[in-house]
């Protein structure tokens, strides 16, 4: 699959409001319960499935998962607890599923270009809300420049600030275009939301956001030529038109 949406005009895309809104089914964040994923996808048999962050892995994703990932594609982005402990970050970021994050690029998923957000804004990097719309850094580089080396990890960046939503990656993937926007943090049609958030779908194209982090099941449609939007429960499941297939 192509991970560059230039080249996908003439694709035959997909409309969202197709017949078969299972044909993608979105995760909300399990927290060490996949037991939904696991029903959702044996019930629907989805095309894929894109999982919104937050895992809290006790062992790699591949075998977390087990048959899920031999039924359908996944697909994933990472959450703000996905970096708080090296064995969750490790069995996400070194697992067998590891080329399938999202993160940062447009990829066509069942006929649907995909653009993916993980991650969570970090007031010391960049949380544009509250008079503060401009990043203290615009990239991790500037970052690493006023960091002592014994704050490194892993020779690079520290593990929380992996983390971080950074400027330098929301700026390029704004060139892109895409059909959806899958993040872990929420537009600001919710009150812990970020413009940022809405003005990354505008400069997408894109029709539909869908978001994990606030552990709320909800959606707002499209409005005024904006995308609608899905905000996904905690260990939740729904389809393209935000129907609940599966929770715990």
């Amino acid at each position: 699959m192509s991970a560059n949406s230039s080249n996908s005009e003439g694709m035959g895309r997909h409309e969202l409001t197709a017949p078969d809104p299972s044909r993608v089914l979105f995760a909300g964040d399990p927290h060490g319960r996949f037991d939904p994923i696991r029903t959702a996808v044996e019930a629907y048999r989805p095309e894929a499935v894109i999982l919104l962050g937050d895992y809290e892995l006790e062992a790699p994703l591949d075998e977390t998962l087990g048959p899920v990932a031999e039924k359908t594609q996944v697909w994933w982005i990472a959450g703000n607890h996905d970096y708080v402990q090296t064995h969750y970050y490790d069995h996400l970021f070194g697992s067998r599923l590891a080329e399938r994050n999202l993160h940062g690029r447009v990829v066509e998923i069942a006929g649907l270009r995909v653009a993916g957000l993980g991650g969570h804004f970090q007031g010391k990097i960049w949380y544009p809300r509250q008079g503060q719309a401009e990043p203290n850094f615009t990239s991790r580089d500037a970052f690493l420049a006023q960091l002592g080396k014994g704050n490194r990890w892993r020779g690079g960046l520290p593990r929380k600030r992996r983390g971080a939503i950074w400027y330098e990656d929301v700026s390029a993937l704004g060139e892109e275009q895409a059909d959806v926007l899958v993040s872990h943090e929420a537009p600001a049609c919710h009150h812990l939301g970020f413009q940022a958030i809405d003005e990354l779908a505008k400069a997408l194209g894109a029709r539909l956001i869908v978001h994990g982090h606030l552990h709320e099941h909800y959606s707002v449609p499209s409005r005024a030529g904006a995308p609608c939007v899905f905000g996904v429960g905690e260990a939740e499941v729904v389809d393209l038109k935000g129907n609940r297939l599966s929770a715990e």
